[in-house]
């Protein structure tokens, strides 16, 4: 058991080695003189919450001489436009993922993820307001894309969500996005983050709703149908 939790470390340490120097190649900070932090302190502290699904707040207040939460904020805040690293996170998604992905079609589909928020809504952007869950109307909100094959995810584009937008919009993205990868699926792509927040809303909604369709090739590829939905 001992030594199956030692080789378990080790691999969650060389994980966020690998994570943080990628970020480091792609996403360069410059601190500055006389700064107490270490760009790779704060690369670490953000790989180290992305791999737990915590915050930043928990993993400075758990571990060891780490810097105080708002510092690491402030740093990725003045350094980052959440733009640029959404663009190069999705990059380094695909490149990785279309590297393992095999040579034929395969299954594609989406997610939308609500993380809770119950701050103060008006200090704070880029919220997502959808139905209320365990006391709270405003998240923040990402659909993700992915791929699979034998049952195993490999995600390929990361998008936030936020109030003003739709699913339906980010849904046209992707699929522009898997035309520009020249990616093939084996079924029609049933859009989970559209389903989600359509039954969220109950209400007259302007959706997108894809089917596929065969390219010249014989391979099934997208288009989009759009609807309007009435409301009951």
């Amino acid at each position: 058991m001992q030594h199956d939790q030692a080789d378990s470390e080790l691999e969650e340490e060389h994980l966020l080695n690998f994570v943080a120097n990628s970020l480091g190649d792609e996403l360069p900070i410059d601190l500055g003189e006389n700064v107490e932090v270490s760009a790779d302190e704060l690369y670490e502290i953000l790989a180290g919450a992305s791999a737990d699904g915590t915050s930043i707040n928990h993993i400075c207040e758990t571990t060891d001489e780490s810097p105080h939460a708002n510092t690491v904020r402030d740093h990725l805040t003045d350094q980052f436009d959440l733009d640029a690293v959404e663009a190069v996170g999705n990059t380094l998604l695909q490149r990785d993922a279309l590297e393992t992905l095999p040579d034929r079609p395969v299954e594609v589909g989406d997610d939308l993820h609500l993380n809770r928020y119950y701050g103060d809504e008006d200090e704070t952007e880029a919220l997502y307001f959808s139905q209320a869950k365990r006391g709270t109307t405003a998240f923040h909100a990402y659909v993700t894309l992915y791929a699979r094959v034998r049952n195993k995810r490999y995600t390929l584009a990361v998008r936030q969500l936020v109030a003003g937008e739709t699913t339906s919009e980010v849904l046209a993205e992707f699929l522009t996005l898997l035309d520009s990868l020249d990616l093939y699926a084996s079924r029609p792509f049933t859009s989970t983050a559209a389903s989600t927040t359509a039954a969220a809303s109950n209400c007259c909604t302007h959706t997108t709703t894809p089917s596929s369709y065969r390219s010249s090739n014989g391979v099934r590829r997208f288009k989009t149908n759009s609807a309007a939905a009435g409301a009951g």
